[in-house]
């Protein structure tokens, strides 16, 4: 069974290790036989593809060396697809994609949902129905007749907070629910907005007092799976992402060399904009707070 924690607890030691400030991954790519990218913050804004990254997919790609995107989307990898050919990123750009998704269906079709039932309650925008498609659970519409809680994000996540789903965690915490989730990220950004995911629902429910089974990023899983498809040793591979909590500390704990990307989620706790190269000071505060500490820095992914 694969359940993981999607993140070690915040350390807040200091963590007296280097890290390098470069601005072009043209810089270290030499070093590396494939690459793993995070979408959101990194490969696109949620709006549209970035061109400095594309530019450098399409560079390492040209040079032989495999792309695999690695999200924590809620939705199967072939749906991401779709999602990417609008947003202007090409299949020919990247190799493989890995989600979240795909993680939680694989172990829900493996027969690992047994431990939990058969009869599941979602809570799920409708872009992330098709989660389920093919599996062998009965959907409930109240949490009484549930034998766990799968979350994927909030049913309107511009608008809406953790907070709103507070009573329906609170009668699955009173029935001993587990809670299912296929998104660790709490946060991601959607143009200039930063908008609440799945991730934020499940840390309240752990807040709470209930159980959490975690899926995606920084869950050991999502990195041996994305290692099987690469067939690379850690080594040999670059993370990229914008994430602290979820794509430096998965890829420091799975022995990969990171490289993380300023102008992401962070901007908006940093009080930078996008693109701009942050203070030293930020990356090691945030470096401490998670116990993780990224390779390279930078501030978008360019060529």
């Amino acid at each position: 069974m694969d359940f993981r924690r999607a993140a070690p607890e915040p350390r807040g030691e200091l963590i007296l290790s280097a890290f390098r400030f470069i601005e072009s991954l043209r810089d270290v790519a030499e070093g590396y036989d494939g690459f793993i990218l995070d979408l959101w913050g990194v490969v696109h804004d949620g709006k549209a593809a970035y061109p400095g990254a594309l530019a450098a997919m399409r560079a390492v790609k040209a040079a032989g060396k495999p792309v695999l995107l690695l999200s924590n989307a809620p939705r199967r990898g072939s749906v991401v697809k779709l999602l990417l050919d609008r947003l202007g990123v090409p299949p020919e750009t990247y190799d493989f994609i890995v989600t979240s998704g795909d993680l939680v269906h694989a172990a829900i079709e493996a027969g690992e949902a047994d431990l939990l039932g058969g009869r599941c309650v979602r809570i799920s925008p409708e872009r992330d129905h098709g989660l389920l498609d093919g599996l062998d659970l009965e959907l409930v519409e109240g949490v009484g007749r549930a034998d766990f809680l799968l979350v994927t994000g909030l049913h309107d996540d511009e608008r809406e907070t953790a907070e709103t789903y507070r009573p329906v965690l609170l009668e699955a915490l009173a029935g001993g629910l587990p809670l299912v989730c296929a998104n660790p990220d709490r946060s991601v950004m959607r143009g200039p907005m930063e908008v609440p995911c799945a991730g934020a629902i499940a840390e309240l429910y752990e807040e709470m007092g209930g159980r959490v089974l975690w899926f995606g990023k920084p869950a050991q899983g999502a990195y041996r799976t994305s290692l099987g498809h690469l067939g690379l040793e850690p080594g040999r591979v670059l993370a990229v992402g914008d994430s602290f909590r979820t794509d430096i500390a998965g890829a420091v704990a799975a022995g990969i060399d990171c490289l993380f990307v300023a102008g992401g989620l962070h901007v908006h706790s940093w009080g930078i904009r996008s693109g701009d190269k942050p203070a030293a000071a930020l990356i090691e505060a945030d470096a401490a707070r998670f116990g993780a500490v990224p390779t390279y820095v930078i501030p978008l992914l360019a060529w």
